[in-house]
């Protein structure tokens, strides 16, 4: 999780003073999948896990690396899966396309009937060491996939959080920061048909802003608009529209107006930092639910397939405290909140 664009004090203390309502948008049906992370001492088997994700039907999960236990697991669940290629491994299937055959024929093709989405990479930064093998990886795992033929069954695409994205505040003024890096990734997934996956935060963005900013905002619990955009015309009443608006924007101004945008993570933690409370995490997460059906106001309507991060409180992941709390369940299978995935 990267930290967010700081919203510029003068332009966050005038939308603070809005007070417009935002128009009413007709739901429709958006798959609701959940993040599933292992780095726990605590955590239940894999058979447990998917036996938890089927009986509160969800029916979509992500897992960040090839887990062999794991995807054994997921046969004949039902249970649709984003699979990662960790970071590690990202710059030999670039530079080889035998590595990325290899790792295909290994990870993906004994357990194609559950794979929908293969991820190059999270949250990679154009500034590191990986990122010009990032769209090589995708290709060539692309090919490998057609060569198996199952090109046309799964998708390849890969993960970025909005620290890519420049000027997100108003949405209308967004575009992708480093185009050497997001262009042929963009390009990618227009010519392929792949989504892009993207990991939103609106707590983050709220902690980073906390002096400026209701925490309404983030919890899309805020009666009035917080942020109008004049270019065109809409009125944000929630972080989370303004986000992925903002990406989306970077899309069209990329020139890929139409691709869509799979949310590949997004969570409130419930202990551990500012605002990181069980009710605000309950209130997030089942607003988000109910509002990945209705879409953005820029694409209303227009279902998000939404990944909640995540499933269970991860107690050895490293980093800011609240990494540890963002979990949906208990490491003993207890929901932390009522919630309904579907």
């Amino acid at each position: 999780m990267a930290v967010p664009q700081k919203l510029p004090t003068a332009a966050a203390a005038t939308a603070l003073s809005l007070a417009f309502l935002m128009p009413f948008l007709l739901p429709t049906e958006a798959q609701i999948g959940v993040c599933y992370g292992t780095l726990g001492d605590n955590l239940p088997s894999r058979q447990d896990v998917v036996k938890l994700y089927q009986s509160n039907g969800i029916g979509a999960m992500r897992i960040y690396w090839p887990d062999q236990p794991a995807l054994q697991a997921l046969q004949g669940s039902g249970i649709k899966l984003i699979l990662d290629v960790p970071r590690e491994s990202i710059q030999s299937l670039g530079s080889d396309p035998s590595a990325a055959m290899q790792w295909v024929q290994t990870n993906v093709v004994p357990f194609a009937s559950s794979i929908k989405y293969i991820a190059v990479g999270n949250e990679v930064y154009q500034y590191t060491d990986i990122a010009p093998s990032v769209g090589p990886a995708m290709q060539n795992v692309l090919n490998a996939l057609n060569s198996a033929n199952l090109g046309g069954q799964i998708k390849v695409s890969t993960a970025i959080d909005t620290s890519l994205i420049s000027k997100p505040y108003p949405p209308s003024g967004s575009e992708f920061s480093d185009m050497s890096f997001m262009g042929p990734i963009v390009d990618f997934l227009k010519t392929n048909g792949s989504p892009l996956l993207v990991n939103v935060y609106p707590y983050l963005v709220y902690v980073y802003n906390k002096q400026v900013m209701d925490v309404n905002y983030g919890l899309f619990t805020s009666p009035r608009t917080i942020l109008a955009d004049k270019a065109t015309g809409l009125q944000y009443q929630n972080l989370f529209d303004v986000i992925v608006d903002s990406v989306y924007t970077a899309l069209s101004k990329a020139g890929a107006p139409n691709i869509a945008i799979v949310v590949a993570e997004s969570g409130w933690p419930s202990d551990g930092g500012d605002a990181a409370t069980v009710g605000n995490a309950e209130t997030y997460y089942r607003e988000l639910i109910k509002h990945a059906k209705q879409g953005t106001l820029l694409k209303p309507g227009q279902g998000i397939e939404t990944y909640l991060f995540a499933m269970f409180d991860e107690n050895n992941k490293s980093g800011d405290p609240t990494e540890q709390h963002y979990g949906l369940f208990y490491p003993n299978q207890q929901p932390k909140y009522q919630l309904n995935f579907n």
